[in-house]
């Protein structure tokens, strides 16, 4: 995989993915796939959010969806579609799930919601490691030789300022939705 879109588009009506594109361009690079095959040749590492349609000829967006989760690119994925969801959706990969027709504000909110929590992940994940290290360190080490070590001084600016950023993006959060999102991300990751 290489560098690429921060979006992709992916949907069959070429000029609903068009205007997804428009809708988004102002804030993230945005890329348009018109069928499933062309998406996953598209993946790239700097891939954020991937909005993708469920029924495609050829590939269906589930089929891509699957082949997203199983290559491991690490992208959010919104299934934007005219398929009500159902209970098939249970065990599905995706990181949220928008009904057609869908709104500018719709869009730009949930593609802005995913990009949110994935950072709000990573902050986590980073912000327990530091804090781990410390707690090792502080049980294992002197206040003395703590206290003497620049390093420890270091280490303990970048949490408080990864804590102030993870208590910043909770605030930032603005519904139940993205609160939920968010931990059921933290948890499938362990």
């Amino acid at each position: 995989m290489s560098d690429g879109p921060d979006v992709l588009v992916v949907d069959d009506e070429t000029q609903l993915a068009d205007l997804f594109a428009m809708w988004l361009q102002q804030d993230w690079a945005v890329a348009t796939a018109y069928d499933g095959e062309e998406a996953l040749e598209m993946l790239s590492d700097s891939l954020e959010v991937v909005l993708l349609d469920r029924r495609m000829p050829g590939r269906s967006g589930d089929d891509v969806l699957r082949e997203i989760r199983d290559v491991g690119c690490d992208c959010r994925v919104v299934m934007v579609t005219a398929v009500d969801p159902d209970f098939d959706i249970i065990e599905m990969g995706f990181d949220d799930y928008l009904v057609k027709p869908v709104s500018k504000d719709e869009l730009v909110e949930v593609v802005q919601s995913v990009s949110r929590r994935a950072d709000y992940e990573a902050d986590v994940q980073r912000y327990y490691s530091l804090v781990s290290k410390k707690a090792l360190l502080e049980a294992e080490k002197t206040e003395w030789e703590l206290e003497d070590n620049e390093e420890y001084r270091r280490l303990r600016e970048r949490v408080d300022r990864l804590r102030k950023r993870v208590d910043d993006t909770v605030s930032g959060m603005t519904s139940h939705d993205d609160f939920v999102g968010a931990f059921q991300d933290l948890r499938s990751e362990n």
